[in-house]
């Protein structure tokens, strides 16, 4: 096997311990990864995506209504990705804290980061795998995935980042208008977790610190990117994945 062969992630972070609060009524007896969208729990979306990039190996955090999402991945069986359980019962870590604590989990290789809220109509190649391929551990300590800010669903806002023509990223100035949002994916060396908090924190210090020594970059995501974190987000996200059907 080449180097660079070996070097492609096999592993990945799967964050479902969020509270959903922004979701409720439906997270009040329903956690945020369960939700369906076009027929489908947003975390098998995310899931049998993962496994058809070739992720071998998911971890699953769990927080909130845990034994829900354990039951759920009891029931996919030997569908791949394996899951194996983070668990944060006892204090949520956020989305950095989380990844933290699962270190011993994802091994010693970059591994994939993933949202269950951040869906996506594919383009011609499906994202995960143009990520995965795209990713150089001699150039990059993170990489992006990223999504127009002006023509996606489910966002508002002025946008995250900024690339320039080799894909190396800067945040988002004061008053400044950016053109990429974040979308939910990211491929992080393990490296990165070393001297950050113990408890909670943002996976922002995780991608502050990349950016400070030039080494976070990014990847546009070809097709539609959707962000469901609302429930008047769901009905919008199913006519546009029915759209993308036809």
């Amino acid at each position: 096997m080449s180097e660079a062969a070996q070097a492609k992630p096999r592993r990945a972070m799967v964050l479902a311990a969020g509270l959903g609060n922004r979701m409720r009524p439906i997270t009040t007896t329903t956690p945020k990864p369960l939700i369906e969208v076009a027929g489908k729990p947003l975390i098998d979306h995310m899931l049998d995506r993962l496994a058809a990039a070739g992720i071998e190996e998911a971890v699953v955090n769990v927080h909130y209504l845990p034994g829900l999402i354990e039951q759920h991945m009891r029931r996919r069986g030997v569908k791949p990705p394996r899951i194996t359980i983070s668990d944060e019962r006892i204090r949520l870590l956020e989305t950095g804290g989380g990844v933290k604590k699962a270190l011993p989990l994802l091994g010693d290789a970059p591994f994939l980061i993933v949202n269950t809220d951040d869906l996506w109509a594919e383009g011609p190649r499906p994202n995960l795998s143009r990520l995965i391929d795209y990713w150089d551990e001699h150039r990059m300590d993170a990489l992006l995935l990223l999504a127009p800010a002006s023509t996606s669903y489910g966002y508002d806002g002025v946008g995250d980042f900024a690339m320039d023509p080799h894909g190396r990223l800067r945040r988002r100035r004061e008053r400044e208008i950016c053109p990429f949002v974040f979308a939910g994916v990211t491929i992080a060396k393990p490296a990165l977790f070393a001297h950050t908090p113990e408890g909670a924190f943002s996976l922002n210090l995780i991608f502050d610190k990349a950016a400070a020594s030039g080494r976070l970059f990014g990847l546009r995501l070809e097709g539609f990117w959707m962000h469901v974190g609302t429930p008047a987000a769901i009905a919008g996200a199913e006519t546009r994945f029915a759209e993308s059907a036809l």
